[in-house]
């Protein structure tokens, strides 16, 4: 079953006032926002090495999406994937491009990680691609303790994808 507590969860961000709740994704603006995540990531990986979920799939029990509006602007979204009762994976990292580089992705971040800590996760484990357009979330996950892994799950070695895992039992820290 995925995270269904943590209702709604608000800060402020360069004079923006974001808001993240758990999103059951019938807004037909989510539906948009998740088919240009799929258009991105189908336009910067080979087919075999994307990863992203569409949004049936986003729908899982398993899996808990949260969406960041600022007022009635879609800004982001990340969700949470139950891989068994103490390893979670984080999915769906998106912040819409007019927001990128404002802070965005790391508050979303920061809030999967407590609800997966609040969960009783105690590791965390991720895939994102390799190529230089996945930079800056690369970087992202650096600066909040993720480290470089083999494959997990059902992933098999791959040269467009990276796979990192932060250990969540480790000292908690938000920037």
């Amino acid at each position: 079953m995925g995270l269904r507590h943590g209702g709604t969860m608000a800060d402020r961000i360069g004079g923006m006032d974001i808001h993240i709740k758990i999103d059951d994704l019938t807004d037909p603006r989510i539906a948009e926002f998740m088919e240009d995540h799929l258009v991105d990531m189908h336009a910067t990986s080979p087919p075999e090495s994307v990863h992203a979920l569409d949004l049936d799939e986003l729908r899982k029990p398993e899996i808990t999406f949260w969406s960041a509006w600022s007022q009635s602007a879609l800004v982001g979204s990340a969700a949470l994937k139950r891989l068994d009762p103490e390893h979670g994976e984080l999915k769906s990292m998106r912040t819409s491009p007019a927001h990128r580089r404002c802070g965005i992705a790391a508050l979303l971040l920061n809030h999967v990680l407590s609800e997966a800590r609040r969960a009783g996760y105690r590791q965390l484990s991720l895939e994102t691609g390799s190529m230089e357009f996945f930079a800056p979330a690369r970087a992202l996950y650096e600066r909040h303790g993720f480290e470089y892994c083999p494959p997990f799950a059902d992933y098999e070695l791959d040269p467009n994808s990276v796979f990192m895992r932060l250990d969540l039992s480790a000292a908690y820290h938000d920037d």
